[in-house]
């Protein structure tokens, strides 16, 4: 078998959809105190730099306490309003290749898992692989109740994904520097939408690089 393992935000979409997320949902449950808390998170950030902290405390900030009815109905209205635009047409692409040729599709992202899954079963992924959230009594609290799946966490994923399909070969698709301790891991790896430097550097790893955005509808 093979496994196709394919990154979200920046390769299959064209930027960051936490960030949209959040802001489609607090357009709709406005709350007292978000800008404080969003400050201080970023403030925190740029001492201790680290994103998975960030990340909780803007979740938190924006919709903690928020049942799984009304995230759930937010995030399938958020997801169903990703249009071609916010698409790269290489990765449509590149995943309907894998499904055609019977390949394993597997959404690897460091986003979060209250609309990662949702997007991988619209693109008819076999398996969504996130950053997971923590609930409380069926609300919504935001701590990250695993590891922020990017960079080194990301290698570990494909190790384990390696250790379930053992045989099976399998080839990455990432944008970022911080994909290639995940690409380091797979048999082949294919870096997308990156700049020169980037490209360069993956050429010394000897990781092909394409473009996949082409022209935006």
């Amino acid at each position: 078998m093979r496994i196709a393992v394919f990154d979200l935000d920046g390769t299959i979409t064209r930027r960051d959809t936490l960030l949209p997320y959040l802001r489609g949902w607090r357009r709709r449950h406005a709350r007292a105190g978000f800008y404080g808390q969003a400050f201080s998170a970023l403030s925190h950030f740029l001492t201790d730099r680290s994103r998975g902290r960030l990340k909780s405390a803007l979740i938190r900030a924006a919709m903690s306490g928020a049942t799984r009815h009304d995230v759930e109905r937010w995030t399938a209205e958020y997801v169903a309003s990703i249009g071609a635009s916010d698409l790269c047409e290489g990765a449509l692409a590149a995943i309907a290749r894998h499904r055609a040729a019977g390949d394993r599709l597997v959404l690897l992202s460091a986003s979060v898992d209250l609309y990662v899954p949702h997007i991988g079963r619209s693109f008819a992924f076999d398996e969504a692989i996130c950053t997971e959230v923590a609930w409380i009594d069926g609300r919504l609290d935001g701590a990250l109740v695993t590891e922020n799946r990017r960079a080194e966490e990301k290698r570990r994923c494909v190790e384990a994904l390696r250790a379930r399909h053992p045989g099976s070969s399998i080839v990455a698709y990432g944008n970022a520097g911080s994909d290639f301790p995940h690409f380091a891991a797979a048999d082949e790896a294919v870096l997308v939408n990156a700049g020169f430097r980037l490209r360069r550097e993956a050429g010394r790893f000897g990781y092909r690089t394409e473009e996949w955005r082409g022209t935006s509808r």
